[in-house]
């Protein structure tokens, strides 16, 4: 196979990724619970340990997937449930913090009583999306168009629930239902998303290109926009330095989010003291 061949499917595979991660990111940013998709994911790794332990294959077994998916609807329903929709000590960050710790931590556990553990938590943070597939992109980009049109048909109740918490409750909605399905959704994103490409990239793809977005606009529209054509952008550039340099494909394109949010960051701050000048 020629190097072309190897990394276009990673590439579609970040497209996909970026696609639905770039949208629920803005949910996440808007309702000031950042690491959910870090602790999700986490989460979801953690399933996938277990169905290691268990023995089944975490690439291609679907109990293992069931596995990772029954643990995220349980943090799904944990961070449904502990939002907090009065003043409260506790806030739910501190929740999620919490959530991720111990899925680690019990993660870690878990692996120490099987074999060549240190390489199964490697790629469950790393990921390793350059040995994925076409047929595993068929089926993501399938599961991804389902969860995008659920919130295609159902986006103004949960934007304004993102939004604007207080006039969703004044409209009587069930503002705890709601942010069950979403979080439920969510999981579902998540458990593919990790499986594919570990836990350190999925968090970037939600959070990166949102908070580089946000720099520049409060428009929706031009948040996704912006927010895709980033994803796009640095999945590519970090497919094409992981080839170029022998790096890990996963890692590369972290360190490539990074280093174009620090740019993107600081051309905007370069624009806003020209434009005061």
């Amino acid at each position: 196979m020629t190097a072309f061949q190897i990394l276009l499917p990673a590439f579609v595979a970040s497209l996909i990724l970026t696609g639905i991660h770039a949208y629920l990111g803005v949910h996440v940013v808007e309702r000031g619970v950042i690491f959910v998709d870090l602790s999700l994911a986490q989460i979801a790794a953690l399933g996938l340990t277990v169905a290691y332990l268990v023995g089944y294959d975490v690439h291609t077994s679907v109990s293992a997937y069931l596995f990772s998916l029954g643990f995220t609807f349980v943090g799904a329903a944990i961070f449904a449930f502990t939002r907090a929709h009065r003043k409260t000590r506790i806030p739910q960050e501190a929740i999620i913090g919490i959530v991720y710790a111990v899925s680690a931590a019990v993660a870690i556990l878990v692996m120490s009583k099987a074999t060549q553990e240190t390489e199964h938590l490697k790629e469950m943070l790393v990921g390793n999306i350059l040995s994925v597939g076409w047929n595993e992109v068929g089926e993501t980009a399938v599961l991804y168009a389902l969860i995008g049109a659920f919130h295609f048909v159902f986006r103004k109740r949960f934007l304004l629930i993102s939004m604007n918490e207080a006039e969703a409750q004044r409209q009587g909605l069930n503002v705890r239902l709601w942010d069950l399905l979403f979080y439920m959704s969510f999981g579902f994103v998540v458990t593919s998303s990790v499986a594919i490409a570990g836990v350190l990239l999925v968090f970037c793809f939600l959070i990166v290109p949102s908070v580089a977005a946000m720099l520049f606009t409060e428009r929706l529209g031009l948040r996704l926009a912006i927010g895709w054509g980033m994803g796009a952008l640095v999945s590519a550039a970090g497919v094409a330095l992981s080839f170029l340099l022998d790096l890990p494909t996963g890692a590369t394109i972290v360190a490539t989010f990074g280093a174009a949010l620090l740019l993107v960051a600081a051309y905007r701050v370069v624009a806003h003291r020209n434009a005061l000048a």
